[in-house]
């Protein structure tokens, strides 16, 4: 039950400070990176003994096919990183309601009308697949030996700004199921109706970057 309560409190805290920046920044592109970036960061070296700080389903799928996880343990952090990620946008919501700010889109992902380039679907897909690989990919490269274990975290979130960087003006950047699914059932409507593209496309780059893995690195 330890792992599950950590990747609950991974997962807040991620999207807590990572959609909090993006909202109170106005989506300020730098910010929102290093947001989310630092966050995975922090939560690694607090909670990676304990369970391995996926804070993510699409991480955990990855581990699912590496074999690096029990399918049993796969629904326990994938259930704890929707609720982690749930109660944070939670919170954000009753922080923000009422104030200037408001809570129009709390971070939510999109494409055509509610991306900030009008990306269309399939360039949503093809974006999240992509990103989600390269973040994937890194992940299962970075922890596949003890030699980096000192560097992993600082390696991961990394990677994740650097995929903000370039995600957040075309979907806002999901490469998490979790974080995308928590604003869009606050939200409803339109993010409602999109949020299966941040749901299967993150997915997707997840089991492609790890049977890639398994097939280029592993002997």
């Amino acid at each position: 039950m330890k792992k599950y309560i950590a990747e609950f409190i991974g997962t807040f805290t991620l999207v807590f400070l990572g959609t909090g920046v993006a909202i109170v920044s106005d989506g300020n592109l730098v910010a929102t990176s290093l947001a989310f970036g630092l966050a995975i960061i922090a939560s690694a070296y607090v909670i990676g003994d304990i369970s391995g700080c996926h804070v993510n389903p699409a991480v955990s799928l990855a581990m699912l096919i590496s074999k690096k996880m029990t399918k049993k343990d796969f629904i326990g952090y994938v259930l704890f990183q929707v609720l982690g990620a749930v109660f944070a946008t939670g919170f954000l919501y009753g922080i923000l309601i009422g104030t200037s700010i408001g809570v129009t889109s709390l971070g939510a992902n999109g494409f055509e009308s509610l991306s900030a380039s009008n990306i269309s679907i399939v360039g949503a897909i093809m974006t999240e697949i992509i990103l989600t690989f390269v973040f994937i990919y890194t992940i299962l490269g970075v922890t596949s030996d003890k030699k980096y274990a000192s560097v992993s975290g600082i390696v991961i979130g990394l990677t994740l700004t650097f995929v903000h960087l370039i995600g957040i003006p075309l979907t806002g950047t999901s490469v998490n199921p979790a974080r995308s699914l928590a604003p869009a059932l606050f939200l409803g409507g339109e993010a409602l109706k999109q949020v299966w593209v941040f749901i299967v496309a993150p997915l997707l780059g997840s089991a492609l970057a790890a049977c890639t893995y398994h097939f280029l690195n592993e002997k």
